[in-house]
């Protein structure tokens, strides 16, 4: 048997750069943003048993009651048996509740409970103060400017789920039927 340790080469004893012209320290920037970014509500998910999946199911339930399972995963890009886990927590928990659809008695609509509606607020509280704080510190006064290059970094194909200061998602209001 050979060892595959020395098969796979010769280890690399230097740091990848932008030799390629590959911007390591915004994509490093970017690892580092969002471990923090994430890490506040963490700490309180896991305090419900909770995971990141759960944070992003509440956060749109709560921005577009009335947003259907099918819309969720498009949204989310996820499978309907990941989603089906984590929402069956959420509904057992009193988090969401999960309404048949007026028109479509197949769809079902989600919405928040006032359960779901402060866990996500406590979610995104510390989010907001980290936002703004960094906004600040950066010297960045045209927020929009930010809003513009975070939007820039979505597919261009689903920028139209994209809700900033508007309930636009697939050109289409929730919570009024």
């Amino acid at each position: 048997m050979t060892d595959r340790s020395h098969a796979a080469g010769k280890p690399i004893r230097t740091a990848i750069t932008d030799e390629d012209g590959i911007d390591f320290a915004i994509i490093e920037l970017f690892f580092f943003a969002y471990r923090d970014f994430t890490s506040d509500p963490d700490q309180i998910l896991a305090d419900y048993g909770f995971g990141r999946a759960h944070h992003r199911v509440l956060h749109f339930v709560n921005r577009r009651p009335g947003l259907t399972v099918a819309e969720l995963l498009d949204v989310l890009k996820i499978t309907k048996q990941s989603l089906a886990r984590v929402l069956k927590q959420l509904i057992d928990t009193d988090h969401v509740v999960q309404l048949q659809g007026p028109r479509d008695r197949r769809q079902r609509e989600l919405y928040p409970t006032a359960k779901g509606r402060a866990l996500a607020l406590a979610l995104a509280r510390p989010q907001s103060r980290r936002i703004h704080a960094a906004l600040g510190d950066s010297g960045v006064t045209e927020r929009t400017l930010v809003e513009r290059f975070l939007e820039a970094m979505v597919n261009p194909e689903l920028r139209a789920q994209i809700d900033v200061g508007s309930a636009k998602m697939s050109g289409k209001s929730h919570g009024e039927h």
